[in-house]
């Protein structure tokens, strides 16, 4: 049988993306958050479908009621553990301590293995609901496993300022990899986490050029100024390491026997896009907001007949004009949600839609003659979807 490689192509549209988006923001806004779970479900269909590894596009099966049912079941959950469970943490520090610093403190370090428990969940359902070639895909229920070492990288991670970062996002990796399924084909993670030491270059030097920044500014103030140049290369350095592993983590993945990746994601590119990007969104934010000010301020001189810079216009808002006090309302609670809306819209078209297309375009599939022998996976059932991650308001993919 012939060797093929399959190329990951990308269909994707600004203009379908934009008014996808703004219509699903709108509603979100006027039903006060209710349709968000549509909105993400609209948006990851809009996504999955216009990646397409040998022009044959991913499938999103998810819907709103699964995601809704999953949140409120979620909601239930954490209703429990932060009134009952932070009320005993209250009680017991209140009578020890005399003060409620150790309660607080409790309950955020309670909080955070069920923060790395939802993102677990979160992957495995929205892998449970994606579909390419008419196969699922899926990962093994090991949601508290991996919230127990993710808890334990974070921690050498933050105890070696960031020295063990590249070992923390290896093997939290190889967690999941090793537990991701296509088909009835087993992905696995190859490879080390020292494989990932040189794309951290960048991002150790800034580590260490903060460090040094911190020491000579605890006997120097001056010394702090060397911060201007350690937190631009930190931010680079991050920027290149998770570009860079990216591609190093996805040539040493394999499914089943002998399918392998590719991918060719570029740092200047995905760094181009993210500046580019927000300044695009941010200009057209500006502009639009600027013209719906002026507009919004000729209106309501045009209404109430008064040169909005005049003595008269000061006298009739004194008064307590009931139409324009309202107005003003009105105006204000549209500026705050035409932000909210107008920026989520413009950071998809102009951020996440170029940096998918720029991932997905830089993928490829070797061996892919051997994906015709994979066969179907049972469906994965959730009670609660992913709905621990809405309810602590996780960005899990899309």
């Amino acid at each position: 049988m012939e060797i093929q490689t399959l190329q990951t192509d990308y269909a994707g549209r600004r203009w379908a993306l934009f008014w996808l988006a703004l219509k699903s923001s709108i509603l979100t806004v006027l039903t006060l958050g209710f349709y968000r779970f549509w909105m993400k479900t609209r948006l990851r269909r809009f996504y999955w479908s216009a990646i397409r590894p040998g022009g044959v596009p991913l499938e999103y099966t998810g819907t709103g009621v699964e995601k809704l049912m999953g949140f409120l079941i979620a909601v239930v959950f954490m209703a429990f553990y932060i009134g009952i469970f932070n009320l005993l943490l209250m009680y017991v520090s209140f009578s020890l301590l005399n003060d409620n610093f150790a309660a607080y403190a409790m309950s955020f370090i309670g909080i955070i293995p069920i923060y790395f428990y939802a993102q677990y969940r979160a992957r495995r359902y929205i892998l449970a609901r994606t579909r390419w070639r008419g196969l699922r895909f899926g990962i093994d229920p090991a949601a508290w496993a991996y919230a127990w070492r993710a808890l334990l990288h974070w921690l050498g991670t933050i105890l070696t300022l960031g020295i063990l970062y590249p070992r923390q996002i290896f093997w939290l990796e190889k967690f999941r990899i090793d537990r991701t399924w296509f088909g009835r084909e087993r992905f696995v993670q190859e490879g080390g986490w020292t494989t990932l030491l040189p794309a951290a270059t960048h991002l150790y030097i800034g580590i260490g050029l903060s460090i040094l920044a911190g020491v000579i500014g605890w006997f120097n103030p001056v010394g702090f100024a060397l911060l201007g140049l350690s937190v631009p290369w930190l931010v680079i350095g991050l920027v290149h390491f998770k570009v860079q592993s990216f591609r190093i983590l996805t040539a040493n993945k394999r499914l089943g026997g002998a399918i392998r990746f590719h991918a060719a994601p570029r740092t200047g590119r995905v760094f181009g896009i993210y500046l580019l990007g927000n300044f695009i969104a941010s200009m057209i934010l500006w502009l639009g907001l600027m013209a719906l000010v002026v507009g919004i301020v000729v209106f309501l001189a045009m209404f109430s007949q008064l040169d909005v810079f005049s003595e008269d216009f000061d006298a009739l808002l004194d008064s307590g004009d009931a139409i324009v006090q309202f107005g003003l309302i009105g105006v204000l609670a549209l500026l705050y949600f035409s932000v909210f809306v107008f920026w989520g819209v413009l950071n998809q078209v102009f951020v996440t839609m170029p940096l998918l297309r720029h991932y997905a375009e830089t993928t490829s599939i070797a061996n892919s003659h051997q994906l015709v022998l994979i066969s179907q996976r049972p469906r994965d059932e959730f009670s609660e979807a992913e709905g621990f991650a809405e309810a602590l308001d996780i960005g899990a993919a899309i």
